[in-house]
């Protein structure tokens, strides 16, 4: 049909442009960030564009259905304003027609929502930790100055002298986080430090004499000490070792599903199972909210509209700490999508019916 083909048209190129720009500007203040921390040395500039990459999905989730109900608004706003919309009604075209010509389209948006939500960002996230973990490992030695703490993930680095080949350090303090709550902190003080260089080995391995080794439990009046003459300390830098996170959002969704009785995994699974009818959403308040008199201009209900669709994820996201604190449950997300759609039809009905109560009315007083 002449008409979808045209609005498909207008909307795609429309919404990519709004999602675009919008990811340029989330993501350019985190690449001036990490451009920052890449000038002070504790990151390789190399792999910049790699936690970008890694990173782009979960920003995509918030990004991808803000754009899409944009770009519907402005398409929508055209219309009215260009008298297309009139040219529609007058041939028998309702803009409610013209909606459920846009489902194929929308369903489409809503897969990509849902490819994003339940694969992309949480393989992102996993690869973008596996990535910054190994950097910090790698910064933590290769790009330690003398007299200057390197921090880097979960290493913290000091060493008062440095030799010219990089391979000597002196007067050397060590402190690694630990990777799991429970275990203790690392904290090493020695007096000098080699480097050594193994075939075959992708870790990191150093030497230590004359020192002390601590274990100290956060949060606890514990630790242990051990005073050693020599150390060999030894950091996995093996880009191939399988990695594990403990971060919800990290989680593959298969792994949700087997441990949804926790209520922080739960809020995670019904962020990204509910997460994409806001797609749907989107289309149906645009319908609603988008129409406008040609005096009034395309952009009259613009700013108002973008401010109630993100009420809506605002409150998709309050919803998701609320059920990670036991307060509610995974109900709440549809209750929340059902209310928008409901608000949404009532509001559109409210505009259909506006002209016909007005010509009532003007026969009565007639």
């Amino acid at each position: 049909m002449i008409i979808r083909r045209y609005l498909v048209k207008q909307v795609v190129s429309t919404s990519l442009v709004v999602i675009s720009l919008l990811t340029l500007i989330m993501m350019g203040g985190r690449l001036i960030k990490y451009f920052g921390v890449a000038a002070q040395g504790r990151l390789d500039a190399s792999i910049l564009f790699s936690i970008i990459g890694y990173r782009l999905p979960e920003f995509l989730t918030l990004i991808l259905p803000l754009g899409f109900f944009i770009g519907l608004m402005l398409v929508f706003g055209r219309l009215y304003v260009d008298h297309e919309m009139a040219v529609l009604n007058g041939s028998g075209v309702s803009r409610h027609q013209l909606a459920r010509l846009l489902i194929p389209m929308t369903l489409v948006y809503m897969v990509c929502q849902s490819v994003l939500m339940l694969w992309m960002t949480p393989w992102g996230l996993r690869e973008f930790e596996k990535l910054t973990t190994t950097q910090a490992v790698r910064t933590g030695f290769d790009l330690v100055r003398p007299r200057e703490f390197i921090s880097s993930g979960p290493y913290t680095i000091y060493a008062g002298s440095l030799s010219e080949d990089r391979k000597n350090l002196k007067d050397i303090f060590f402190y690694q986080r630990a990777a799991k709550e429970g275990k203790p902190d690392v904290m090493i003080l020695a007096k000098e430090a080699t480097r050594v260089e193994v075939a075959n080995d992708t870790a990191n391995v150093v030497d230590l004499v004359q020192g002390r080794r601590y274990e100290i439990f956060p949060g606890q009046p514990k630790y242990t000490q051990a005073e050693f003459q020599s150390y060999r300390l030894r950091l996995e830098n093996d880009k191939d070792v399988k990695f594990e996170s403990g971060d919800v959002e990290a989680l593959s969704t298969s792994k949700l599903f087997s441990k949804a009785n926790d209520p922080v995994v739960r809020s995670e699974l019904g962020w990204r199972l509910f997460g994409p009818f806001t797609i749907i959403i989107a289309l149906m308040l645009s319908v609603a909210l988008s129409e406008v008199s040609p005096r009034q201009g395309r952009y009259y209900r613009l700013i108002p509209s973008i401010f109630i669709f993100a009420s809506l994820i605002v409150l998709m996201i309050a919803i998701k700490t609320r059920i990670s604190k036991g307060e509610l449950d995974i109900w709440a997300y549809p209750v929340a999508l059902l209310v928008y759609a409901i608000a949404a039809a009532l509001f559109s009905r409210k505009q259909k019916l506006g002209p016909k109560i007005k010509k009532q009315i003007k026969r009565v007083k007639l």
